[in-house]
């Protein structure tokens, strides 16, 4: 029974699907101004694994990942740049794209771009001033009424008298209530960037984006809506009050919310100008390594950075591909009902719970081993499949194990090692055990261990 954590009661709650097999899921997606940082691939990477998990357990799955490609930030960095709008936008899509694939996160069933649903959004936006949910302020922008919303605040369980308003935002005292929030903004006559509306020119706010795209793909009802814990006020807090607003029968059964990724103490945000690009951590370990370090932790759980945390992962993930070393692959390798499978699956029926999932794959590398040493071929094939099927679920073990074994390894440094290792092979056949055993430990110093058998000599690093 899959239980997950809903931000809305604050517990965990059995997972009922509204469809029968199909799950319905939305994700926040990034606001494309910038390249994406750690706290984003730490988002992604959850939810991915979510939607990977939803379809290793037999659902159909819709899951709906949006791309802000349109607000002030970005407009003012393509006017610096001198470039249009959708140049830079695209190049920074790219470029996300790039660092989420290197993550091995896969695609969503569709990835809309703001820009491409204006007027779903003007459509909603209409609809709220309609009903009194929204007004027209002095200055021409739309604005949504958080009054209007008796239940305002029960998602973030924020109460309204105790918010200290004006401490990050200046108040604005046109507003009706200062935490009313911009459905669409009016523009001057000189800008360049606009749309057409029924109030004149401009572009949408950052919350009506959401409610509209989500509301537009996905209808009335939706199993999940998800996204980093730093959304949850005032983003998903202003999504829900509009929801509730625009749509009576709109229902979000599960909020799902990732934790804060911190450094020195710290949590890591780029309005805060503290935080890692993926693209420099991809430039110093592999892609993989550091998706095991963004899953070692659960995904409600603040993630504390260090690089030193991400190299014991990329150690702990050449511990289960070492396992996996000169074994077969069998596409048509059907799972099979044992401990691991179960323990596995029961502890990500638990909200998720991916570390303790990670430790039942170490369980299940160590019994490869054993069955090696016992050469016990067909239980070593039956699982090590196994091991790769489930890693699949948590987005690891898709690489080649020798491949892996030896990456991070300069060209240079390649062509050395295998020198060493042909002299080694001429001094063995020779039956020279002091060169052998020398060039063995001149290899081993180098972080280069050498595993001998009948046919060959094959490396790994330490």
């Amino acid at each position: 029974m899959l239980k997950i954590f809903n931000t809305i009661t604050r517990s965990k709650e059995k997972f009922i699907s509204i469809k029968k097999n199909i799950v319905n899921m939305y994700v926040c997606g990034v606001t494309v101004y910038n390249f994406c940082h750690i706290g984003h691939g730490r988002t992604f990477v959850t939810f991915d694994i979510v939607y990977r998990y939803f379809r290793h357990i037999g659902y159909k799955t819709m899951y709906i990942r949006n791309i802000t490609d349109i607000d002030d930030k970005i407009i003012n960095l393509a006017i610096k740049n001198n470039e249009s709008i959708s140049v830079f936008t695209n190049r920074m899509i790219k470029n996300m794209h790039r660092d989420f694939s290197s993550l091995n996160i896969l695609s969503p069933d569709e990835e809309p771009k703001v820009t491409e649903n204006i007027d779903a959004i003007i459509k909603i936006i209409k609809k709220l001033l309609k009903n009194n949910y929204a007004y027209i302020q002095n200055n021409g922008d739309v604005i949504f009424s958080v009054d209007s919303d008796i239940h305002y605040g029960k998602l973030s369980n924020q109460f309204l008298k105790n918010l200290q308003l004006g401490k990050r935002i200046k108040i604005d005292k046109n507003k009706k209530n200062p935490l009313d929030f911009v459905l669409w903004k009016k523009v001057s006559s000189s800008e360049k960037y606009y749309w057409n509306s029924p109030w004149g020119k401009g572009r949408p706010g950052w919350h009506i984006e959401c409610t509209a795209i989500s509301s537009l793909k996905l209808g009335n009802l939706l199993d999940i809506h998800g996204g980093g814990i730093d959304l949850l006020f005032p983003h998903h807090e202003n999504e829900r009050a509009q929801f509730s607003c625009f749509k009576k029968k709109h229902k979000i059964n599960y909020w799902m919310h990732s934790g804060m990724v911190i450094l020195n103490n710290k949590k890591m945000s780029k309005s805060l100008d503290n935080f890692i690009l993926l693209k420099d951590l991809l430039s110093k370990y592999d892609g993989e390594s550091i998706r095991y370090f963004l899953i070692s932790t659960h995904y409600r759980k603040p993630l504390n950075y260090s690089e030193e945390n991400i190299k014991k992962s990329s150690i702990s993930l050449r511990r289960l591909y070492f396992s996996l070393k000169n074994t077969t692959i069998n596409k048509n390798f059907c799972s099979f009902p044992n401990k691991y499978q179960i323990s596995f699956e029961e502890a990500m029926q638990d909200d998720f719970n991916t570390p303790k999932a990670l430790l039942i794959l170490h369980s299940l590398s160590k019994k490869i081993n054993i069955f090696k040493n016992e050469n016990k071929l067909e239980k070593v094939e039956k699982f090590s499949n196994l091991l790769r099927n489930l890693g699949k679920v948590l987005g690891i073990l898709y690489s080649v194990p020798e491949e892996f074994l030896q990456r991070n390894i300069k060209i240079k440094e390649e062509k050395e090692i295998n020198s060493l290792i042909k002299k080694r092979n001429i001094a063995r056949k020779l039956k020279n055990w002091p060169v052998s055993d020398k060039i063995r430990k001149k290899l081993f110093k180098l972080g280069i261990i050498l595993e001998d058998n009948k046919l060959s000599t094959t490396w790994r690093k330490k």
